[in-house]
């Protein structure tokens, strides 16, 4: 007779979860929402509370959903049982799997909610993001399995949720806006506005993407093991490496661009501050790649930058 499942604890969820990365999850919200503010004077409590809900549920679910995935499509048993926190601490993986659907739901009924507040076009933007959230490990070739995931970091995590969070606080007419008619629609956005968006949370996507780029670096081995082919072993170790070591220059590079063309404040060149941390950061990852060890500096190099550029936002607002 087989031993039952053990009980999913309030720290087993917080690690099933990985709580420490929600923070980074949530920072293009919380920029998105001040930028709103700075750029366009404009800002919204209850759009602005309903979408940081949702975003919350929406960065649970594809955290939780992606360690219930890995859980089924592992080829390595040692990984299955022993790492995988699932089969590790004896959970009911199909209990995990429907408390992942529900997190995924309650995040789709409060989408909906500020469709309803806002305008179809969110619908659209909306509905990528989900379906994205749902192919990065589910199907026959997930998202994950292939080298997309720091593209798909960058800027479906990065900028497309710093996009919706400044759209959601914008008065008619949005910038974007979808129409539907009896046989037809329109779908009209301001191209100006979207690269201004881009140009302002560039330094976000990077750093997003090297996140995501960390983390593959540190689970290559284990990766292959499982079947799955994503960048760094496209382009090797070494390579890799080598390419991480160049995201302070380009962040940076971003930061000062977006400045020049007054995407940004003036403030935001105070971010160039925590250039030694950043760098001295990225070293200390690069020396010794590993998922329990130097891991936490890649979140530690994004959170520092957006909470600076954040900072900065306020200090426009203010000043």
């Amino acid at each position: 007779m087989s031993e039952p499942y053990h009980r999913l604890t309030w720290p087993l969820f917080l690690e099933f979860i990985r709580l420490p990365v929600k923070a980074a999850s949530m920072l293009p919200f919380v920029l998105g929402i001040s930028y709103a503010g700075w750029a366009f004077q404009q800002f919204s409590w209850v759009n602005s509370l309903i979408y940081g809900l949702a975003q919350l549920a929406i960065a649970l679910f594809v955290t939780g959903f992606n360690n219930v995935q890995d859980y089924f499509k592992a080829k390595d048993q040692s990984y299955q049982q022993r790492q995988n926190i699932i089969g590790r601490e004896h959970l009911s993986p199909w209990g995990m799997l429907a408390l992942t659907i529900v997190i995924l739901l309650v995040s789709v009924i409060l989408g909906i909610i500020l469709v309803m507040r806002t305008n179809l076009s969110l619908l659209v933007i909306g509905a990528i993001g989900v379906g994205v959230a749902i192919l990065y490990t589910f199907g026959p070739v997930p998202l994950s399995r292939l080298p997309l995931g720091e593209l798909l970091a960058g800027f479906v995590e990065g900028y497309g949720t710093f996009i919706i969070a400044v759209l959601i606080n914008m008065p008619a007419p949005s910038p974007l806006n979808l129409m539907l008619g009896r046989r037809t629609f329109t779908f009209s956005f301001d191209l100006g506005w979207l690269l201004q968006l881009l140009l302002a949370a560039l330094p976000v996507i990077i750093l997003n993407a090297a996140v995501m780029f960390a983390d593959n670096i540190a689970d290559m081995d284990q990766d292959i093991k499982n079947q799955r082919f994503t960048l760094p072993y496209f382009l090797g170790r070494k390579r890799a490496l080598q390419w991480y070591r160049l995201i302070p220059f380009i962040t940076f590079a971003a930061l000062i661009l977006g400045v020049l063309t007054r995407a940004l404040p003036l403030w935001s060149l105070l971010v160039l501050a925590t250039w030694p941390l950043v760098r001295n950061n990225t070293r200390r990852y690069t020396s010794k790649p590993s998922k329990e060890k130097t891991f936490i500096f890649t979140i530690q190099s994004l959170l520092t930058v957006g909470g600076t550029l954040l900072l900065t936002l306020w200090l426009g607002i203010l000043f």
